[in-house]
């Protein structure tokens, strides 16, 4: 299935979760937010598959002032 990820197109396998998202980022599932389609997306709901074609954005957070 095919995702647009932080703007690149991607092909991940489809039923892909939010965590498993992250998992093929290499991305650790703390510190992170994710939007779907421009919305956020909210951790309770990170172990559903997310939709084909969605446009998903993963934040980090970032230290500094």
């Amino acid at each position: 299935m095919e995702l647009t990820v932080n703007g690149d197109d991607r092909e991940v396998p489809e039923g892909t979760s939010a965590v498993a998202l992250l998992e093929l980022l290499g991305l650790p599932d703390k510190g992170v937010a994710i939007a779907v389609n421009g919305a956020v997306h909210p951790r309770s709901g990170w172990d559903e598959a997310l939709p084909a074609y969605a446009d998903v954005e993963v934040l980090t957070a970032v230290q500094g002032g």
